[in-house]
């Protein structure tokens, strides 16, 4: 006869003896996404989109894998890395510019997309509309077409008797144009003739610099462009070299020895980009996901710059700007 005390003796050990496995929690569902960036590697901006990620618990290699593909500022090349990410299956993509926003949507209307900051989302087709984006595409969108004039504004009070300004932009970025034509609305009734100059590559970049100087233009306004915005050091080299004030959306620039800058924090746009693949991945879909624009703008001035460029920054200028580099 098999006592009380023997039976839950052979029950302990049988339960002890039971594969681990049958306890052991399953291991954590590893999220595949894509990442697809215009700029060059290493990049801020897709490092700020990481750090977002983990901050929302998504650590890249433990439950994410982040898929990165970046093209280097050459925009010929988005087409062939963007349909190279939508063959990989990923449930998200996230990316940066309109460019490649763009060439995403060419290969897949299934797969969610998130911009993390593109210039006229609407205006380029991308989304149906800002409260209702509609397809597959959300995400955050910078108000860069607006702010063109505002740019004029500022040079034009940093420097008075400025007769022209040259306006770089990329032809490989559709927005760029709105760009350029607001500028030209903004300066006709000024008197200031405006020099379109276009740049796809960092020797375009010098070329035009320096045909712009030859021309006598008296500051440039760069383009929001996703290729301008890894290029903050040369800006800054080719303003210093051919006594250029500069001018855009871009604080890194102004960081790297640029004049001023006025607009958003795009590493800020890409942190908060992983709220929307967040979203997304726990089962919203884009189209219910409104397209967010910022609601701060900041101001940096370089006085560093200004002094070595001859210029005076008013006080009133100083006295509304987020930052002043001395």
């Amino acid at each position: 006869m098999i006592t009380r005390r023997r039976s839950l003796v052979l029950l302990a050990a049988a339960a002890s003896s039971a594969p681990v496995r049958s306890l052991a929690q399953p291991p954590p569902k590893i999220r595949r996404i894509g990442f697809l960036t215009p700029r060059a590697s290493p990049d801020p901006f897709f490092e700020a989109f990481r750090e977002g990620m983990r901050e929302l618990g998504y650590v890249n290699g433990t439950n994410v894998t982040i898929e990165l593909r970046h093209a280097d500022g050459q925009y010929d090349r988005l087409p062939a890395l963007a349909a190279e990410l939508v063959r990989l299956d990923p449930e998200v993509i996230a990316t940066y510019g309109t460019a490649a926003a763009k060439a995403l949507q060419q290969h897949t209307r299934s797969i969610p997309i998130v911009v993390a900051a593109a210039v006229d989302l609407v205006g380029a087709g991308i989304v149906a509309s800002l409260a209702r984006p509609g397809g597959n595409v959300t995400g955050l969108s910078v108000i860069a077409v607006d702010l063109s004039p505002k740019h004029l504004e500022l040079l034009q009070t940093v420097i008075p008797r400025m007769v022209r300004v040259a306006v770089l932009v990329n032809p490989g970025n559709a927005a760029n144009a709105a760009v350029l034509k607001n500028v030209q609305a903004a300066a006709q009734p000024l008197g200031i003739k405006v020099l379109p100059v276009e740049a796809r590559t960092v020797e375009e970049m010098t070329r035009g610099f320096a045909a712009i100087a030859r021309d006598h233009g008296g500051a440039v306004i760069v383009a929001a462009d996703a290729f301008f915005s890894g290029q903050g050091r040369l800006v800054a080299e080719l303003s210093l070299k051919h006594h250029l004030p500069t001018i855009g959306i871009y604080r890194d620039h102004v960081l790297a020895g640029g004049l001023m800058s006025y607009g958003q924090d795009i590493a800020q746009f890409h942190r908060q980009a992983a709220t929307f693949v967040d979203k997304i991945l726990r089962g919203a879909k884009p189209a219910d996901l409104p397209v967010e624009q910022p609601t701060k703008f900041e101001l940096v001035i370089n006085l560093k710059t200004a002094k070595a460029l001859g210029l005076t920054v008013p006080p009133l200028v100083l006295l509304r700007s987020d930052q002043v580099i001395e």
